[in-house]
C-alpha cells in the first residue's frame, strides 16, 4: 500500500463542477477523487463507477453540476491514526481508502500500490515516460559557506538542473561529544570527521539556501543523517527526503522517515541485495512512497563496477520506479542510466574539483552537468513512446522529394482496364509508392488519368470526398498557388483564398493568371524560404541576415499590391501570414534571448509598415520542420507571451491551430485555455490536426485537436475571423484532402 499525505491531486472540494473535476481525474491520471468541504471535512468518494451511477439514476448530462451531487457520501473510511495493518487489511477490499481525523477531516489516503506508480516531489510527478528528474548534488560542496551554497545553486538553475540538494546531521546525535578527542578514531572516520566540522552550513543557513532554490524554480532536497535532522526538516516543510546509501540498513531512521509521509529516494550502494530487500519489505509494510537509486559508493566509481544492467533487478526487488546516483567520472554513464529507464538522476555538482573533500573530486562541473542533461534531454526525446515503426513529418517531407511515386505512362479513361506497360516509377514522391504499384494492374481506372500523371493511394483504397459547396459558416476559404487557384475554387465555394507564395512567385507575371476579376478576398502566405537558403528571420540578431530578410519582406508587400486589384477586398488592407522568425538550430533560446530577439522583431516590422497590407505573424510549433529538418521555435508558442505581444502592439496574429496545438502538448498546456487567450487577437486561422510534439498538418479526425471545441471557442471569441484549411498535400489530387477536411469541419460546426 502507499499512504498519501500529498492531497492536492486527489482532492476536489465541494462547489467545484462536475467538468472541472473530471478533467482533474484526466490531468492526474487518477481512478478516484476525494471532495471535501470548505472546512477540509471529507463529503465523499467520486470514481467512474459513481459517475456512470449517477448519470444513470438521474439521467442528466450536465456537466455543471455541483461534484458533491455525484459523489458517494459513504465511502470506506478508516481514521489516519489506525495501524499499518487494519489499513493493509482494508485494501484488501478496496483500491483506496481515505483516512480522517476524529472530526472527518480528511488527513490523507491509503492506496493500492499498483494503482500510483507516479511520485510527486513538489510541483513535479517523477514517473516513467517523463522527463527524468536531475538532482545536482550539492551535499556539503559549500564547504561550510553560504554564499557559495547560493552560487551553486545558480549554476545548477543555469546546468539544467530540477532540484538541488544538501545534507544535514546532528553532529551531537550522529558522533556524540564532537568536542572530544577523535584520535582513537580510524584515520578514514578522522578525515571524515574533521570535514563534518569544518564544512556543516547551520540549520538557518541551509534554510536560507532552501528558500533560495525556490526562488529560482529548483526543489530543494535534504539527505537527514538522524532523526534530529529529520524533525527540523518537517519543520521546514521539506517536500521529501533522500536516504543516503549509509542508512538504507538503518531501519530506525527509515521508519523516522516513513512516518512524515513524504516520497524518499533510496540510494542503495553498500548494501547487500538481502539488505535491500528487508528494507524494500520495511518500506512497503509502513507506506511509505519511494524510488530506489541504484549506486556504487566507491569514490570514483570503476566503470567495470557500475552495473547499469543490475537497474532491471532493483525494479523488481522494489515493484517500484528506479534511478541512478552515479560517483564515476563523467557524465555518460548517467545518460546511459536514463536509457535504462532511469526517471531520477543524482550527479554530485561543484565549482572546482581541486578543493578540499571527497565529493568534490566526483562531481562534474557547472558546464559538464550542463552537457549531462542535455544528453539526458536528448535520450529521452529518442527513446519515444511507440513500439512501432511511424514516419516523422520530416521523413514524409523528404519522402516527397526523394522517394518515387507511380505514374501513367498514357492517357486512361475511367473504367479502362489498367496495365502494367500503363505504368511507370519515377520521382517526385508524393503519389502513390511504388510498392503498391501491382494494387493498379488488371483494375479499371477510378478516374481520368492524364499521361505523366501520378496514382494516388486513393486511386486504390477508393476513399476520399468529392469537391461541392460547402455549407460553412464565416469567411472560410482554400490555401492555393497561382497555377492551381482557378481549378480549385471553381470546383467549391471560397469566400477567400489564400495565396502561398514561393520566392519565385515574387517575380511572377501575375496579370497573366488573372484574366478577370476573382470573386473571393485574398489573404497572402509569405515564403519561408528565399534564393540562397535564407530563412526568412525577422528576429535574427544578425544585422546583415535580418536586413536580408526585412528585404525579402518589402517584395512580398509589394507583389501583394501588386495582387491586391484582383480580388474584391481590394480596397482593405490585405492580410500577410508570416513565420516572423526566432528559430534556433541547436536548441530553445533561453528567456533573455528571447526578450532580445522581441525586441530586433519590432524593430523589423516598424520598417515594414505599409497602409496597404497587415502582417499577421503565425502561431508557431516548439519544432518546426524547415525543408525536412527540424530547428526550435522560440516565440509565438506561449498563450500569454501572445497576449501581451498583441495588446502592446495592437497586430492581430494567424492562429495555425495544428502549431498551437504541437505547443500546448509540448509545454503541457490545454489548448482550450490557449484559445481563451489568443483567439481574441485572431484576424485568421489555420486548420488541421496535430499529434505529439511535431505531427503537424495532419487531416481533420487524425490527431489530438477537438474540433468541435474549437467551433464554439471560434463564434464566441474570434466570430468575424477568416480560416482556410491547410493540411499537409491537401492539394493533390485536385484539393482532394481539402475536400476531406472541409467535410469533416463542417460536421463539426464550421
Amino acid at each position: 500500500m502507499i499512504l498519501e499525505y500529498n492531497l492536492s491531486p486527489y482532492l476536489v472540494r465541494a462547489g467545484t463542477p462536475l467538468k472541472e473535476a473530471l478533467q482533474q481525474l484526466d490531468r492526474e491520471k487518477l481512478r478516484m477523487l476525494l471532495c471535501a468541504d470548505d472546512d477540509g471535512r471529507l463529503v465523499g468518494a467520486l470514481t467512474p463507477g459513481d459517475l456512470n451511477r449517477w448519470l444513470i439514476s438521474e439521467g442528466s448530462d450536465s456537466l455543471d453540476v455541483d461534484v458533491a451531487y455525484v459523489v458517494n457520501p459513504r465511502p470506506r473510511v478508516r481514521r489516519v491514526d489506525a495501524g499499518s495493518a487494519e489499513i493493509a487489511a482494508e485494501l484488501e477490499r478496496v483500491n483506496f481508502l481515505p483516512l480522517v481525523d476524529e472530526r472527518h477531516h480528511l488527513r490523507a489516503v491509503a492506496l493500492r500500490r499498483e494503482l500510483r506508480r507516479g511520485i510527486r516531489i513538489g510541483e513535479r510527478l517523477v514517473d516513467e515516460g517523463r522527463s527524468a528528474f536531475v538532482i545536482a548534488e550539492i551535499g556539503n560542496n559549500h564547504n561550510g559557506s553560504l554564499e557559495e551554497a547560493l552560487r551553486l545553486i545558480d549554476l545548477a538553475v543555469e546546468a539544467g538542473a530540477d532540484c538541488a540538494k544538501f545534507q544535514m546531521r546532528d553532529m551531537a546525535a550522529l558522533y556524540g561529544d564532537v568536542t572530544s578527542d577523535d584520535t582513537a578514531e580510524n584515520l578514514g572516520s578522522q578525515y571524515t570527521l574533521d570535514l563534518l566540522r569544518r564544512f556543516q552550513l547551520s540549520d538557518d543557513d541551509l534554510f536560507r539556501a532552501f528558500d533560495h532554490c525556490r526562488a529560482t524554480g529548483l526543489e530543494p532536497l535534504c539527505t537527514p543523517w538522524d532523526a534530529v535532522s529529520v524533525d527540523t526538516l518537517e519543520r521546514y516543510g521539506m517536500a521529501a527526503y533522500k536516504v543516503a546509501s549509509a542508512d538504507l540498513t538503518n531501519h530506525e531512521l527509515l521508519r523516522v522517515l516513513a512516518r512524515t509521509g513524504k516520497p524518499l529516494i533510496c540510494s542503495t550502494g553498500m548494501s547487500a541485495e538481502a539488505e535491500i530487500h528487508q528494507s524494500v519489505e520495511l518500506l512497503k509494510r509502513w507506506g511509505a512512497q519511494f524510488i530506489l537509486l541504484h549506486c556504487n559508493s566507491t569514490y570514483p566509481t570503476p566503470f567495470k563496477d557500475v552495473n547499469l544492467a543490475y537497474m532491471d533487478r532493483l525494479r523488481e526487488t522494489g515493484d517500484c520506479l528506479v534511478g541512478y546516483s552515479g560517483h564515476e567520472r563523467d557524465l555518460f554513464v548517467a545518460v546511459a542510466a536514463v536509457a535504462r529507464g532511469a526517471v531520477v538522476v543524482e550527479k554530485h555538482f561543484t565549482r572546482d574539483r581541486d578543493q578540499e573533500g571527497n565529493d568534490h573530486k566526483v562531481s562534474l562541473l557547472p558546464d559538464e552537468f550542463a552537457r549531462m542533461v542535455e544528453g539526458i534531454r536528448q535520450t529521452e526525446a529518442a527513446l519515444g513512446q511507440r513500439a512501432s515503426r511511424a514516419i516523422s513529418q520530416g521523413e514524409m517531407m523528404n519522402r516527397v522529394t526523394l522517394a518515387k511515386s507511380v505514374f501513367c505512362v498514357r492517357p486512361l479513361e475511367v473504367g479502362e482496364i489498367i496495365q502494367r506497360e500503363h505504368l511507370e516509377i519515377r520521382s517526385p514522391g508524393h503519389g502513390l509508392q511504388p510498392n503498391r504499384m501491382e494494387e493498379l494492374v488488371g483494375v479499371p481506372a477510378p478516374r481520368t488519368v492524364a499521361a505523366g500523371d501520378v496514382f494516388y493511394p486513393e486511386d486504390v483504397d477508393g476513399t476520399g470526398e468529392a469537391p461541392r459547396e460547402f455549407a460553412l459558416r464565416g469567411r472560410w476559404g482554400l490555401p492555393v498557388r497561382h497555377h492551381d487557384y482557378r481549378g480549385l475554387a471553381r470546383l467549391t465555394n471560397p469566400r477567400i483564398l489564400e495565396f502561398h507564395l514561393s520566392y519565385r512567385d515574387v517575380e511572377l507575371d501575375h496579370e497573366t493568371f488573372f484574366p478577370e476579376r476573382v470573386d473571393a478576398d485574398l489573404v497572402v502566405h509569405a515564403p519561408e524560404l528565399f534564393a540562397g537558403d535564407h530563412t526568412l528571420d525577422l528576429a535574427s540578431p544578425d544585422a546583415a541576415y535580418r536586413e536580408r530578410s526585412i528585404a525579402e519582406m518589402r517584395r512580398v508587400i509589394e507583389t501583394t499590391r501588386r495582387l491586391a486589384p484582383f480580388f474584391v477586398n481590394a480596397d482593405g488592407a490585405i492580410g500577410i501570414v508570416t513565420n516572423v522568425g526566432g528559430f534556433s538550430m541547436d536548441a530553445p533560446l533561453s528567456p533573455h534571448a528571447v526578450a532580445e530577439r522581441r525586441t530586433l522583431l519590432l524593430e523589423s516590422l516598424g520598417q515594414l509598415q505599409d497602409p496597404a497590407v497587415e502582417i499577421w505573424p503565425q502561431t508557431m510549433p516548439p519544432y518546426p520542420w524547415h525543408f525536412g529538418g527540424q530547428q526550435f521555435h522560440n516565440m509565438f508558442l506561449d498563450a500569454e507571451w501572445i497576449d501581451v505581444f498583441c495588446r502592446e502592439t495592437g497586430m492581430r496574429i494567424c492562429l495555425d491551430v495544428s502549431h498551437s496545438m504541437l505547443a500546448c502538448t509540448h509545454g503541457a498546456k490545454r489548448l482550450e485555455d490557449f484559445l481563451e487567450w489568443v483567439l481574441p487577437h485572431t484576424a485568421h486561422l489555420h486548420l488541421a490536426d496535430a499529434a505529439g510534439v511535431d505531427g503537424e498538418g495532419l487531416q481533420i479526425g487524425e490527431g489530438e485537436v477537438d474540433f468541435s471545441v474549437l467551433a464554439g471557442a471560434m463564434t464566441r471569441l474570434a466570430p468575424k475571423a477568416s480560416w482556410i484549411p491547410e493540411i499537409w498535400q491537401g492539394h493533390e489530387r485536385d484539393g482532394a484532402g481539402f475536400w476531406r477536411a472541409l467535410s469533416k469541419l463542417e460536421r463539426h460546426g464550421f
